[in-house]
């Protein structure tokens, strides 16, 4: 989705008060309700965000602002905005000569908080010239595009990873042996070895590749198929496949702290899933909202929080039996939600131009 972008000066500003909640016991985040303890407005674009669960929170901008906007998770202060435009050949792309802007839409961290990575929708610079859609196939030619990783140290753009054409979400394996990116129009995940700094392996997946997500040993990546009804689990020991029915139109998922149950958007739908991977059924559904799009949960895997992009809501469940415990206007369009850990604290990208910080 594209969409006409006004840039204004960085005005980063709360526009309610911060109240922060007074000390809970560790069961009780389940079950409290949310309230807004601040929003961030100025140059931002947000596709998505992300924590670290080490004191930042990312917001991705695609090709509105061309940047990266990194955040202090505890002060809720700006730290800087990195700029997505990098020399691909100084970075050991051949080919290519002269600056490239990016376009970021999702970032994941590495497991020992050193590196960001992001997807670029695409490449702006000499001899790219196919800009991918939304609405496209392997035969529709578009270019492809990179990944790039941000030191964390100095925030800086220190590496750039080939991919396919318009990457949407990429995850690190908790054993920082892998980077996996999902790449929209090629219809195929690319596996990193950071080990090795290059693509290993390209795994055919199906129409629209979307969400991933990773086992906590390291062993199984879980991919949305979101132009299908599939979650394509790889065995990354071998990269065999096996499929898990989970229901049309599958695009954010996430997996509990044990491994046992996955937890899905039905973007259409407006749903959210949870499946029994040891019985390899449906465990429950709810509806939530108009286009169910991001989800994330909490550390102890006790809330799931959603965002429902044409109701301006998010909908905080009870990750047990799915029931809602709250729902709430947040924004014209909610899109992206992440769940920092240490501050008990849901951050939403709204796409026209805001994030909001909600105490949990």
């Amino acid at each position: 989705m594209r969409k006409t972008k006004v840039t204004v000066a960085l005005c980063i500003a709360a526009l309610t008060p911060l109240v922060f909640a007074s000390p809970v016991q560790a069961s009780e985040p389940a079950e409290s309700k949310m309230q807004l303890v601040k929003t961030f407005t100025g140059s931002l674009s947000p596709k998505s965000v992300a924590a670290s669960q080490s004191g930042l929170v990312s917001a991705h901008n695609m090709m509105y602002q061309h940047s990266v906007t990194i955040f202090d998770s505890r002060s809720l202060e700006l730290i800087t905005t990195v700029k997505d435009s990098v020399s691909l050949s100084s970075l050991g792309i051949p080919g290519f000569s002269g600056t490239y802007r990016g376009a970021p839409v999702e970032g994941a961290y590495s497991p020992d908080s050193q590196y960001l990575y992001f997807t670029n929708y695409a490449m702006y610079g000499k001899g790219l010239n196919k800009e991918g859609h939304d609405v496209c196939s392997p035969s529709s030619g578009f270019d492809n595009s990179f990944v790039s990783r941000i030191n964390l140290e100095n925030y800086e753009i220190d590496a750039v990873y080939p991919v396919g054409s318009v990457p949407k979400v990429v995850s690190v394996t908790p054993d920082n042996k892998y980077v996996l990116v999902s790449n929209w129009c090629s219809y195929t995940v690319s596996v990193i070895s950071v080990e090795k700094q290059k693509v290993i392996k390209t795994m055919k997946i199906g129409r629209y590749p979307r969400g991933i997500a990773i086992s906590s040993d390291s062993r199984y990546a879980y991919v949305a198929e979101m132009g299908g009804n599939s979650i394509h689990r790889i065995d990354l020991t071998d990269f065999t496949k096996s499929l898990i029915p989970i229901g049309s139109n599958p695009r954010t998922i996430q997996l509990s702290p044990d491994d046992k149950t996955l937890y899905a958007t039905l973007n259409i739908s407006g749903k959210v899933i949870a499946w029994n991977l040891e019985q390899n059924k449906v465990i429950k559904s709810v509806k939530t909202g108009l286009s169910a799009r991001s989800l994330a949960l909490n550390g102890d895997g006790t809330a799931l929080f959603v965002v429902n992009f044409r109701s301006g809501t998010m909908t905080k469940l009870r990750a047990a039996d799915l029931s809602i415990i709250q729902n709430i206007k947040v924004c014209k369009e909610p899109i992206g939600v992440t769940y920092d850990n240490e501050t008990e604290q849901a951050w939403v990208a709204c796409y026209e131009g805001s994030i909001k910080v909600f105490q949990n």
